[in-house]
């Protein structure tokens, strides 16, 4: 775990958080392609994910996606519905390992 303080996260995310957000952004990797079809998430991860913006805002974490997500998956074929789902079920993977790497607690409601 890595200590957070969500006043500078912005500003050090790349600096002091960079090793915490790989292997964040690595254990959502794993779990979902362990629930997944590997080729549709490793299409995801090097794709979409590779261009995504983690922030912290209003005690959450929040993944900020590169416009029109689908259209950058090549060599992967899936339907639309299909690929709106899982990446929002890795979206929401990768904002529990954040919270995880960074002790930080789940939203009341989640």
């Amino acid at each position: 775990m890595t200590d957070f303080d969500p006043e500078t996260f912005e500003e050090e995310k790349y600096v002091e958080h960079f090793t915490a957000l790989q292997q964040a952004y690595k254990r959502a990797f794993d779990v979902m392609n362990a629930e997944y079809d590997s080729g549709l998430i490793h299409g995801i991860d090097q794709m979409v994910l590779n261009e995504s913006e983690p922030f912290y805002e209003g005690g959450e974490f929040r993944i900020e996606l590169p416009e029109a997500p689908y259209e950058r998956l090549q060599g992967v074929v899936v339907e639309r519905e299909r690929f709106d789902a899982v990446l929002e079920r890795y979206v929401e993977e990768l904002r529990r390992q954040l919270r995880r790497e960074f002790d930080v607690a789940e939203p009341v409601g989640e």
